[in-house]
């Protein structure tokens, strides 16, 4: 099937499905740390860009844009780099981004709350 023939839907979908999965294979596994960074906020402080990082072996891994799209959120091009858009305020946005991203990658594959299946600290 051709992208021609697929809705906008479908598509966006199977882009989150290959977020997922690409996630999954080459970059994270339960138990891991994913790191943020916060790139800017907002004037009114109701949103903030923010990078995504995982350490594998002696390498750092830039996940911001598979994140996004297995999330389904904005990605912003922000002085000069692909930063994720978090809107909301009130709480430690970057926890939330990745006890977000645990839920979608590993619900229903871990026992207890999917949402703790990763890791989270500020770089």
């Amino acid at each position: 099937m051709t992208t021609a023939t697929l809705s906008r839907a479908k598509i966006k979908q199977a882009e989150r499905e290959d977020a997922r999965e690409r996630l999954l294979t080459h970059y994270l596994k339960e138990g891991q740390t994913v790191y943020t960074s916060v790139k800017s906020v907002s004037s009114s402080g109701m949103s903030r860009t923010m990078s995504l990082y995982v350490v594998d072996g002696d390498r750092i891994q830039n996940i911001t844009y598979y994140a996004a799209q297995a999330l389904d959120w904005p990605l912003v091009e922000k002085n000069g780099s692909r930063v994720l858009r978090v809107g909301g305020c009130g709480m430690d946005m970057g926890f939330h981004t990745v006890y977000t991203l645990a839920r979608v990658l590993f619900n229903g594959s871990v026992e207890g709350d999917a949402g703790y299946a990763l890791r989270h600290e500020w770089l």
